[in-house]
């Protein structure tokens, strides 16, 4: 029979330990977002958009969602995007730099070899544009090189643009 105090003990680690992989669960879901297989990076981009907002079925324009946005949380939110871009102008790695990215010409960066359907989709990226391609790359451009499986939440598209804009 096991005594009072060890009991204790066990179920303390017990409970512990789920707390534990609790925590660490949130964390990587915080920084990492998994909703499809094989899919990874962000090409990001930038003028009006409709979204339409999971629980009311309204839409709400880009510029509503911009005013409380917080470009704060959209550095954090641009933790994602890192591992492929860059913010500094003309330095690309994986993907192109963002530097400057609302209102550039799509598919046209000096020194970056984009997909050939990149290339010639044309125009400038618009933030209807830029909210559309972040949450789904390949939904909005199929053929695209860029893997991200993209944002979901509008506020996470929200701040990001925000933060994006914020660095001109």
């Amino acid at each position: 029979m096991v005594d009072t105090m060890t009991g204790t003990k066990i179920v303390g680690g017990l409970c512990g330990s789920l707390l534990f992989f609790l925590l660490v669960n949130w964390a990587a879901e915080e920084l990492y977002h998994v909703s499809g297989q094989g899919e990874g990076v962000v090409e990001m981009v930038a003028a009006e958009m409709m979204v339409e907002p999971e629980s009311t079925g309204e839409t709400v324009s880009i510029e509503e969602l911009l005013a409380t946005a917080d470009a704060g949380k959209g550095e954090k939110v641009f933790v994602k995007c890192k591992a492929c871009h860059k913010l500094e102008q003309g330095e690309h790695t994986v993907g192109p730099s963002l530097f400057q990215i609302i209102g550039r010409a799509i598919g046209v960066t000096e020194g970056f070899a984009y997909s050939k359907q990149m290339a010639s989709h044309g125009g400038e990226w618009t933030l209807q544009d830029l909210s559309d391609f972040v949450e789904n790359p390949r939904k909005y451009l199929p053929g695209t090189k860029m893997s991200f499986a993209g944002l979901k939440k509008e506020k996470d598209r929200a701040n990001l643009i925000a933060y994006l804009m914020a660095l001109r």
